[in-house]
C-alpha cells in the first residue's frame, strides 16, 4: 500500500527540490514529461542543444546534471545521434543535400525523383537503399569493404538489393567529399576506389548516411552503467537504470522504442517516488 501524497499548490517547492528532472527534448523526454505531468510532478525539461546541428531530435544535454543533486530522481533520455563522416562540405549540405534518415527526408521535394547515393554496408544502409527506391530514381549503395556485412535477416532480402535495376552497389569506395555546381547545390559526390586509389565524381542530388548512430551518454560515463557501445543498460521491461532514482528512456537506452519508453519511465518514476515517500503533488490554483 503506497503511503498518502504530500498535495502542495504551484506556489513553489520545499527547499527547491524538485519531484523528476527530464534530461532531453526528444519523443522519449517529451512524452515521459506529459506522463508526468499528468500524474502531477510538475516535471523539469532540460531541452540541450542539437548534436551538430540535426534537425528533429537527436539532443545532447545541458550542464548541472553530474551527479542529479538536488533531485530525488532524474530521466536521462538524452537521444542518440547520427555518426557523421567528417567530409569537408559536410556541415555546408546537411540538411541541404545529405540527411541521415530516409524514412524522414527520402519522400521530400529535394530528393524525390532523383539520382540519390547512401552509404553504408550493414543493415541501417541496405534498408536506407531500399526505402529510397520508392521514390528516387536511382540509388547508389556506397560500400567501403569487398562486402556487405548485414544481419542474417537481411541477408536473406540481398537479392532484392544485387537484383534491384534500380540500384547499383560500389564496392570497396570510400566517399571522400560533396561536389556542388555553381549555383551552390549539391552536385553529387567525390569517390576513391580503395584498392586502386582512382578517384571520380558519381552525380548524385542526395547523400544519406546509413553508418548508425551513436548514444548520447557522455554525462553518465562513470556513473550509470553503460554497455560497450555507450548506451544505457536497463532492467528488462522497466526503465530502471544501475543507480536507484535515475530511469532511462529513448535511444540513449538499450530496449524500448522512444515514446513507448518515456511513457514508461514517468510512471516508473511516479512509483517510486511514492513507494518512498517522495513524491510532492502539484494542483493547479484556480
Amino acid at each position: 500500500m503506497f503511503e498518502p501524497r504530500r498535495v502542495i499548490s504551484l506556489s513553489g517547492t520545499p527547499g527547491g527540490i524538485e519531484n523528476l528532472v527530464i534530461v532531453g527534448s526528444g519523443p522519449a523526454g517529451y512524452t515521459a514529461a506529459i506522463y508526468a505531468a499528468r500524474a502531477n510532478l510538475k516535471p523539469v525539461v532540460f531541452e540541450g542543444y542539437q548534436v551538430g546541428g540535426v534537425p528533429g531530435g537527436q539532443l545532447m544535454t545541458t550542464t548541472e546534471v553530474e551527479n542529479f543533486p538536488g533531485f530525488p530522481d532524474g530521466i536521462t533520455a538524452t537521444g542518440a545521434a547520427a555518426k557523421r563522416l567528417g567530409l569537408p562540405h559536410e556541415d555546408e549540405f546537411w540538411s541541404r543535400g545529405i540527411s541521415a534518415c530516409a524514412i524522414c527526408d527520402g519522400a521530400s521535394p529535394l530528393f524525390k525523383g532523383q539520382v540519390l547515393a547512401v552509404i553504408g554496408g550493414g543493415d541501417t544502409a541496405t534498408e536506407e537503399a531500399l526505402y529510397l527506391t520508392k521514390y528516387a530514381r536511382h540509388v547508389h549503395l556506397l560500400v567501403r569493404g569487398s562486402m556487405l556485412k548485414a544481419s542474417k535477416a537481411m541477408q536473406d532480402r540481398y537479392d532484392q538489393i544485387f537484383n534491384n535495376p534500380n540500384i547499383t552497389v560500389h564496392f570497396n569506395t570510400k566517399t571522400v567529399d560533396v561536389v556542388s555546381n555553381t549555383k551552390g547545390q549539391m552536385s553529387g559526390v567525390l569517390l576513391q576506389k580503395i584498392d586502386t586509389g582512382e578517384e571520380s565524381v558519381l552525380e548524385v542530388k542526395g547523400l544519406f548516411y546509413g553508418i548508425g548512430h551513436s548514444p548520447n551518454s557522455q554525462l553518465l560515463e562513470g556513473q550509470v552503467e553503460l554497455d560497450t557501445a555507450g548506451y544505457v543498460l536497463v532492467k528488462e521491461g522497466t526503465a530502471k537504470t544501475s543507480v536507484e532514482g535515475v530511469f532511462a528512456a529513448g535511444d540513449v537506452q538499450v530496449f524500448l522504442l522512444s515514446a513507448g519508453s518515456g511513457c514508461i519511465a514517468a510512471l516508473s518514476v511516479e512509483r517510486y517516488l511514492v513507494t518512498n515517500n517522495l513524491l510532492i503533488e502539484f494542483h493547479q490554483v484556480f
